[in-house]
């Protein structure tokens, strides 16, 4: 009884170096993919705004034409 209690205490510690060697493994890569995340949303930001400038300044040129027609 006592070899299978040190076997299985064995195993147990095996299994928790293995288990905080993934979870270590794991935030590195959630790290990444935040990154990875913050840098994909920079780059559609960065293709978003001359869409947007352009609207904005079509916008400002309408209301401008408008108001000098009145």
């Amino acid at each position: 009884m006592e070899r299978l209690n040190a076997k299985l205490y064995l195993q147990n510690c095996y299994i928790v170096k293995e288990n905080e060697r993934l979870r270590k493994k794991a935030e590195i890569l959630n790290q990444e993919n935040q990154q990875l995340l913050i840098g994909l949303n920079q780059k559609l930001s960065k293709t978003k705004d001359p869409n947007e400038s352009k609207q904005g300044s079509s916008n400002l040129s309408s209301s401008s034409s408008a108001s000098g027609q009145s």
